[in-house]
């Protein structure tokens, strides 16, 4: 690349908007400031083995600073954010998202860069490698580097096998054995498609915007009528997921019960006692969860509902009109015993009730609230073209956040 190339890319200050949503990918992650880790110091042993250089790194690019995940040969552990050369990497995944590796023969003949501090000199850095690596959304969130203290070049082979240890890295920064495992189980954890509820269609969907997810749906038959729940437990990646899956557990079993000695006990005791259940959970992780828990009963289209700070339900009319459902209280975990009262509304045939993650409003616009979701209902006013109008978005466009879907059709007929 031409030396103009690089001083412009320098030069280059991401609108506001496109940095935040790669800052809300970096802290997706969940692994700034956490120890060193073996599976990324294999990756920079073998840079280091097979180029012959004396560095080789795992960063992470902060708002302020470049946070060394694993380093070999440099004493350091973070470096101030302007003082990078990898900044420039980062930025051409916007200016050259076909081939955002950076290779810099010897820095010190580029000026913007051999006044950076440990460039050039006795000692300093003198050949640059750098290839950007992703977060959730496909985000540009740090790097993969190598350094010699001596100017030099990769050849075609050599640029060939850079690029497939940063894809080791990138794989690293994905997932890790048990990670693969928690996204396998978490899978299986979700119901079955629910066939079969005479006079309603119902499909739902999930896509993690990682490996793992804090999202989750969940939905059951009872005597006359379905349980349906969508629930959002703060945070990604393993943590939240662990979470998630107390959650579901419990308020199943909490709702089973329930049902099975008293029936008829409304939601809001179900989700007081699961509130109470998870609790100590919840405050030692410094956690909440927003929840959508509802009882449909079929006969009658009625809609029992707890929106406990989820604000994410609708309902889309047979006529086109679409209402808001309004939310009934807060999240379970931000106060100690806290209650929770049901609202309802019904389903005519016709109708459909959606119930959707935040995850949503990302893929839909960068602006976009629960009225964005109505005009996207809209345009979609069958479950399974809905749920499937999402995963498409999702496909097409890596989600930063967890994105789950419930849709419930009454008939025509019904």
């Amino acid at each position: 690349m031409s030396i103009d190339t690089q001083i412009a890319e320098i030069q280059l200050v991401l609108p506001p908007e496109a940095e935040e949503r790669r800052l809300r990918s970096l802290d997706q992650l969940q692994i700034l400031d956490s120890p060193p880790e073996d599976r990324f110091e294999r990756v920079t042993r073998m840079a280091r083995l097979v180029f012959g250089v004396p560095m080789a790194s795992v960063a992470l690019l902060d708002r302020d600073r470049l946070w060394f995940k694993m380093v070999e040969g440099l004493p350091l552990s973070e470096v101030p954010r302007a003082e990078t050369v990898c900044q420039t990497t980062v930025a051409r995944t916007y200016t050259e998202p076909a081939d955002p590796a950076l290779i810099v023969d010897d820095l010190a003949r580029v000026p913007e860069f051999a006044r950076l501090p440990g460039v050039g000199g006795d000692g300093g850095v003198r050949f640059y490698a750098g290839y950007p690596l992703y977060g959730p959304g496909h985000q540009p969130v740090g790097t993969f580097c190598v350094y010699d203290t001596s100017p030099r070049n990769f050849d075609d082979s050599q640029q060939a096998t850079f690029r497939e240890l940063a894809a080791w890295a990138q794989r690293e920064l994905e997932r890790a054995d048990d990670l693969e495992r928690a996204a396998a189980v978490q899978r299986q954890l979700l119901p079955a498609p629910m066939r079969g509820v005479d006079g309603y269609s119902v499909r739902s969907m999930c896509a993690p915007a990682y490996a793992v997810g804090g999202d989750f749906y969940d939905h059951y038959l009872t005597g006359d009528g379905v349980v349906f729940t969508v629930a959002d437990v703060m945070g990604k990646g393993l943590g939240a997921a662990i979470l998630t899956a107390s959650v579901r557990s419990a308020l199943r079993g909490a709702s089973k019960a329930l049902d099975h000695a008293c029936p008829g006990t409304s939601l809001g005791e179900a989700v007081s006692l699961v509130a109470n259940h998870v609790a100590d959970d919840l405050t030692s992780t410094e956690s909440f969860v927003t929840l959508f828990h509802a009882r449909l009963e079929r006969s009658t289209g009625k809609v029992e509902y707890i929106d406990a700070g989820h604000g994410l339900a609708l309902v889309s009319r047979k006529n086109g009109d679409v209402e808001a459902l309004p939310g009934c209280g807060l999240p379970l975990g931000v106060l100690i015993d806290d209650e929770w009262t049901s609202e309802a509304v019904t389903l005519d045939p016709g109708d459909m009730l959606i119930i959707v993650s935040d995850g949503l409003l990302d893929l839909l616009s960068e602006d976009s609230d629960a009225g964005t979701v109505g005009d996207f209902a809209r345009g979609h006013s069958d479950p399974q073209i809905l749920c499937s109008a999402v995963a498409s978005l999702a496909a097409k466009c890596a989600p930063l956040d967890d994105v789950t879907v419930v849709a419930v059709r009454r008939d025509d007929s019904g």
